[in-house]
């Protein structure tokens, strides 16, 4: 036990980075879905939080220990998650070469990178929307694009170290209770 939070919170930590990277190569690469990458980052931490206690064996103890536990490995959770968003926002927006599949037409003819990311924008309708909101030229669509990132991964990280306190509060509402000293197990 640390002086903060139990060895098994360290240990749910390093499961929390685990599971981050499944469902971050899940839904952000495999199945490319971001929505449900967002979805998924509450009930993710709330898995962690809870399980940081129950790993930690804590039947009893005080509160603080048992929110501090949750925290910590949602935390740790918390930032693979947004983390890895900002990552996989990054490979994509930095190797896009224009390539589009034969049914939605030709390959874009633009500069690889941002320049083609945009293209990308702009052929799919979203030229007045980006003007509306600044967006003339690549650099500043540039700009506009890493706020929006930042916020998506803001907001993915919220979540997710929201349900590791959750997830605390959860397992110190329902942790099992220390048995009774005199209490003798298989016995009724």
């Amino acid at each position: 036990m640390s002086r903060f939070v139990d060895r098994g919170a360290i240990v749910a930590a390093w499961v929390g980075i685990g599971m981050a990277a499944t469902i971050a190569i899940s839904f952000l690469l495999v199945i490319p879905i971001e929505p449900v990458y967002w979805l998924l980052s509450l009930p993710a931490g709330l898995l962690i939080g809870y399980y940081a206690n129950a790993r930690s064996g804590r039947r009893s103890g005080r509160w603080p220990r048992i929110v501090a536990n949750g925290v910590v490995a949602g935390f740790v959770t918390a930032a693979t998650m947004a983390i890895l968003l900002v990552a996989v926002k990054g490979l994509f927006f930095y190797a896009d070469n224009g390539y589009r599949d034969a049914s939605l037409g030709a390959p874009l003819e633009c500069p690889a990178g941002p320049g083609c990311v945009y293209a990308r924008y702009l052929a799919d309708g979203r030229g007045p929307a980006l003007e509306a909101a600044g967006v003339r030229d690549v650099a500043s669509f540039t700009s506009f694009y890493w706020a929006q990132q930042g916020s998506s991964a803001g907001t993915v990280f919220g979540l997710t170290l929201a349900g590791g306190l959750g997830g605390a509060l959860a397992y110190g509402l329902a942790r099992p209770r220390p048995r009774h000293p005199d209490e003798v197990v298989g016995r009724a």
